[in-house]
């Protein structure tokens, strides 16, 4: 196999060598701090973002008491169990955890907040997971009933999944978003378990679909894009959460290297790993001197603005996936490399450590700035990603993608 494309980027500063004990202490240090909130975590979700750098319960919403289960950010709550439990092979992970699973079938059964695309992001990090590491039978009727509602979403003339709100809502009907790609894992899944080839064909096509039209020539990606579902045109890009239409916005760049890869992974097909490899060259050319993304590529210093260390976070995680399918070589060298040193500088200045009074794993992370909603906060995702970081630099781990 030949290197499909060049990871090549601009010079930075030397980040310090990411060292052994860094990230055995790290580790030790986010397992210390799951392990405060799991008294509470049986029995209430986290709210999306952290106020004052402390989570608290999700409010009531859609009908839903505080600190249900709502929301697109479950999951990774969920998700940070299990590592912890892989870390540790403690029963007390396991039990939430399996509370946790127990909540998912509920929210299905009920139907609770379940007319989006982020199916992926919920079932693939509870219910994937917990059928992987537990065999739960239970779990993976759940990961394959959520499969189903996924797959409702599709519309075979446009090739894509629809992101948000109703099938029928012409405000929101043919847009896709470039946080789908993470959300295609589930359906892989599901080919995998059932062998039914609908699932696979699916998130196949709206892979190569993003491909098409979210990717820009200059290895940029749009957030959005609306397509009429009806002719399978695409119409216009356009962003929900970057800067402006046509900047980049750092996690959804993060998103796209990311499942540009698992999509590789899935499929083999080598133009998604030709893609995940531009758009990290992109993102690693627009990093500033410590590694960590402002929360839209198109900022520098001189901006004010802030970092997203939750971009960062998955940017790293993306790139140590890519960096298994690409030859030995100086592009795959490059992925290990700056994956590292992302991850260096979230240790050393961006993560808690016992003595913070912050419940969170990651601090300086921003949910949606233009709307000023958990902007340098905590975020679920990024608690997330981070522990999973770790997790890849320090075992041999097969991910719940």
């Amino acid at each position: 196999m030949t290197t499909p494309t060049t990871l090549t980027t601009t010079p930075h500063p030397t980040t310090p060598p990411l060292q052994p004990h860094e990230l055995g202490e790290a580790l030790r240090a986010a397992t210390h701090k799951l392990e405060r909130n799991l008294p509470w975590l049986g029995h209430t979700f986290p709210d999306d973002a952290t106020v004052q750098g402390q989570y608290r319960p999700r409010p009531p919403q859609q009908g839903e008491p505080e600190g249900a289960n709502v929301g697109w950010t479950t999951g990774f709550c969920t998700g940070m169990l299990w590592l912890t439990y892989e870390h540790l092979a403690d029963d007390r992970y396991r039990t939430v955890a399996d509370t946790h699973v127990l909540s998912f079938r509920d929210r299905l059964d009920r139907a609770v907040d379940i007319d989006h695309h982020d199916l992926g992001f919920l079932y693939s990090l509870s219910c994937v997971a917990a059928h992987r590491l537990t065999g739960s039978t239970v779990a993976r009727q759940t990961a394959l009933d959520a499969a189903d509602l996924l797959l409702r979403r599709y519309f075979p003339a446009a090739g894509i999944i629809q992101a948000w709100g109703d099938l029928h809502d012409p405000a929101q009907r043919g847009r896709i978003i470039v946080d789908c790609l993470m959300n295609l894992p589930l359906l892989y899944w599901a080919t995998e378990q059932t062998g039914d080839d609908r699932y696979r064909a699916a998130a196949y096509q709206h892979a190569l679909r993003s491909r098409d039209v979210l990717v820009r020539p200059d290895h940029t990606t749009f957030h959005t894009f609306h397509f009429d579902v009806q002719t399978g045109v695409p119409l216009t890009g356009s962003t929900h959460q970057g800067a402006h239409d046509h900047s980049c916005w750092a996690r959804g760049q993060a998103w796209s290297i990311y499942g540009f890869a698992l999509s590789y992974a899935a499929t083999r097909d080598p133009r998604f790993l030709k893609t995940a490899c531009e758009l990290a060259g992109y993102f690693l050319s627009h990093l500033p001197a410590d590694h960590v993304a402002y929360w839209d590529l198109s900022f520098d210093a001189s901006s004010g603005e802030p970092r997203d260390s939750s971009a960062a976070a998955i940017a790293a995680c993306g790139l140590l996936e890519l960096a298994r399918w690409l030859p030995d070589g100086s592009d795959r060298n490059q992925a290990v490399s700056t994956a590292h040193s992302i991850v260096a500088s979230l240790i050393r200045h961006y993560a808690t450590t016992d003595h913070d009074a912050s419940n969170a794993l990651l601090l300086h992370g921003v949910y949606h700035r233009p709307h000023g909603i958990g902007v340098d906060e905590a975020n679920l995702w990024g608690d997330y990603f981070y522990l999973e970081a770790l997790t890849r630099l320090t075992r041999d781990w097969t991910p719940y993608w």
